[in-house]
């Protein structure tokens, strides 16, 4: 092996090591020196998108500062022009006093008067990307070295798609983290997991169970009422499991159409209906290896409830429409804040299912049975709610966290966080209105330093209405500042930060007609 394929071999080994091609040109030029009368190593890149030429890389033996960043602007037909040469034409050698090709004259600019070796650098399509530049001393290039440059190309090449690759990989999780960023502004958080406000609190017991039952994948069945935040005890099973890296799939059983369900869930086949007019994954398949969240499933009918069955028990499913069975592996975790055993007794859910999805079942407490969680719940969702609003952060007072003692919470932990966003709005950043965002009006004066002590819990009960009147009040109240509205943006079912079907649900339990409140206002 001689010198020049010992060099080649060098060069090789450091394209290998660097990633980055700045780091990599800078070693190679140190390399190139003793064979080379050099003075420096440039790299260029040719953006298509933009028509110009951008200098990415350099190798200097001078001691003068690099250029990186460097552009070269051109009209589209001189554009053009380099790229036709490109294609035509591997290499040049361009003594100081030569005449340069008309495709060459806008890189002219760059090296006036000076000696250049100038290389094409082609993918493994043979499109042009970029140029090798090699500046030498005047009156110093040689024949041999026209024979160095031609071996050099194809290592620079790769140093050069390397760096291309990581430059995009760059941009791809640039805007992947812009897009994290943005989503969290509109969701009023700092991290994307959920914060458990409680755990060390009024839902330390429940974080037990969450504990026991993770790491296997036994079906987890999550008890409590609407609002009370089942969907974040079922990301902490997920995200404690060994499933944490494979898809978390939420899917609202009482949110889909009945016509539906059965394609939303196990997918279907193109033509098995009308409008099938592709093949569709359902969301046992979507979540295949990770954890499948059914929210309410008490909602789900009967006829889905038997191939729900059939999933749970060997993991096989068929796609509407579909003669071949597909396996799925999937951990189910159902959630519901109806009385699953007592709609088994009447025969509204079937008991084998019951069975199969009841194995852990957790119960989440309401917020009314654990106060001790709300003045941190309060500051949580005010922090949160100054976030995603664009506002001055304001923490609750003393006094405002005694009136959130004091009411019945029938939205639970959901309904404290849109009072507390609520409240934030009408205070417009300078403070919490929370009696207004109650409904309570402005709050009384209280002179300076006394701060009202908590009322004992029994004495808290007797002043309030029943659970179920209250809650039928709260949405009588929302439906009249909605004339009467249930769905949609201006409904009440999104101003109560709940589900339109459970706000339907509930209304028929508790006897709520909207058409009295569907008038125009005075």
């Amino acid at each position: 092996m001689d010198k020049f394929e010992h060099l080649l071999l060098d060069v090789w080994r450091e394209v290998g090591r660097h990633m980055e091609l700045t780091q990599a040109v800078d070693t190679i030029t140190g390399l190139l020196a003793p064979a080379l009368p050099l003075q420096a190593l440039e790299i260029l890149h040719l953006d298509p998108r933009r028509g110009d030429v951008e200098t990415i890389a350099v190798g200097r033996r001078d001691g003068r500062p690099p250029a990186h960043g460097r552009r070269l602007g051109m009209s589209a037909m001189r554009f053009e022009r380099l790229l036709e040469w490109m294609r035509r034409e591997p290499m040049a050698a361009l003594p100081s006093a030569a005449d340069w090709p008309d495709a060459l004259v806008p890189l002219q600019d760059l090296y006036a008067g000076r000696e250049v070796l100038i290389g094409v650098l082609k993918n493994r399509a043979s499109h042009p990307e970029g140029l090798a530049v090699i500046l030498l001393e005047r009156g110093q290039i040689k024949p041999r070295h026209h024979r160095l440059l031609e071996g050099l190309l194809e290592p620079l090449t790769v140093a050069l798609e390397n760096d291309s690759r990581l430059r995009e990989l760059s941009q791809l999780r640039a805007s992947a983290e812009a897009d994290k960023q943005s989503l969290l502004t509109r969701l009023g958080r700092e991290k994307v997991s959920d914060t458990i406000v409680g755990a060390d609190m009024g839902l330390r017991a429940v974080l037990a169970r969450v504990d026991q039952v993770a790491r296997t994948d036994t079906s987890v069945l999550l008890l409590g009422e609407t609002g009370s935040g089942k969907e974040v005890v079922a990301r902490a099973i997920h995200e404690r499991s060994t499933r944490a890296r494979s898809p978390f799939i939420r899917v609202n059983c009482g949110a889909i159409a009945p016509e539906l369900i059965d394609s939303e869930l196990f997918g279907h086949e193109k033509g098995s209906f009308t409008g099938a007019v592709t093949q569709r994954k359902g969301w046992f398949e979507r979540a295949d290896g990770g954890t499948l969240f059914l929210d309410e499933i008490g909602e789900l009918p009967a006829s889905v409830q038997v191939r729900l069955l059939r999933v749970l028990q060997d993991g096989s499913l068929h796609r509407v429409g579909g003669e071949q069975a597909l396996q799925v592996d999937i951990r189910v975790i159902a959630a519901t804040h109806r009385d699953l055993a007592a709609m088994v007794r009447e025969g509204g859910f079937r008991e084998d299912l019951w069975y199969r999805i009841a194995i852990f079942p957790v119960l989440i407490p309401p917020l009314r049975e654990r106060p001790e969680d709300i003045p941190e719940l309060a500051r949580h969702f005010a922090r949160r709610a100054a976030v995603r609003l664009g506002l001055y952060p304001q923490l609750p007072t003393a006094e405002d966290i005694e009136r959130l003692r004091g009411y019945a919470w029938p939205g639970n932990v959901r309904e404290m966080a849109a009072v507390i966003e609520r409240a934030a709005i009408l205070g417009q950043g300078e403070r919490l209105e929370i009696g207004a965002a109650l409904g309570l009006g402005p709050a009384p004066e209280i002179p300076h330093g006394a701060v009202p002590a908590a009322a004992p819990a029994a004495e808290r009960r007797t002043a309030f209405s029943t659970l179920e009147e209250t809650t039928a009040d709260h949405i009588r109240g929302a439906l009249r500042r909605t004339l009467g509205r249930v769905e949609g943006p201006q409904g009440a079912a999104r101003l109560l930060a709940i589900n339109p079907h459970t706000l339907r649900s509930r209304m028929r339990k508790l006897g709520i007609d909207p058409a009295p409140f569907r008038r125009l206002p005075d």
